[in-house]
């Protein structure tokens, strides 16, 4: 199969006969980095599937007024990103329960979940990493696993470059105190 710039993508999208070829290619292109990114927010497989699938309905309605102000990625990873702080918000009202039950539950669903690594590190990582707040986890997660750039991050959240910086340091410095404790 060709693999398309996005550039080209966009293009062959702008023709309404291949519109639908174009969002298919979009999606093979980046379901798996949308997903994997949704699923270090989500952590349950069945709810990052869940919202993945929104985030890229949200991406096939949206598309059209796409004015390429960004990158394609980035204007995915921002729905992506939305959409998974928006389920567990959802989950946290949804449930009235508090958020650190719903870290409790995701927790839980990490230690049983038969698609991640059992390394014990990795999971001492994982654990640590549920302990920050949606979204220092979300920009933790951008940073360390997708390796983002800053001034994409920035684009993808709509937050300055400077205060993504200092997010990820205290993200690090927390995830760094809890794998230390023992």
């Amino acid at each position: 199969m060709q693999e398309y710039t996005d550039k080209e993508l966009l293009e062959i999208f702008r023709d309404e006969n291949r519109r639908h070829y174009a969002f298919n290619l979009i999606v093979r292109k980046y379901q798996q980095k949308v997903y994997y990114h949704i699923r270090r927010i989500v952590i349950d497989h069945d709810d990052s599937n869940d919202v993945a699938q929104n985030t890229f309905v949200k991406a096939w309605k949206g598309l059209i007024n796409f004015r390429e102000d960004s990158q394609l990625f980035t204007w995915l990873y921002r729905i992506a990103t939305n959409e998974a702080l928006t389920f567990l918000k959802q989950k946290k009202t949804k449930y009235f329960i508090p958020f650190v039950d719903v870290e409790n539950e995701l927790n839980e669903t990490l230690v049983s979940g038969k698609n991640i690594d059992a390394n014990k590190l990795e999971m001492k990582l994982q654990r640590a990493i549920l302990t920050l707040p949606p979204q220092q986890r979300a920009v933790f997660n951008m940073r360390y696993y997708d390796e983002i750039k800053y001034e994409d991050m920035a684009v993808i959240t709509g937050v300055t470059t400077g205060a993504l910086k200092a997010t990820y340091h205290h993200a690090v410095k927390k995830i760094e105190k809890y794998i230390t404790a023992d």
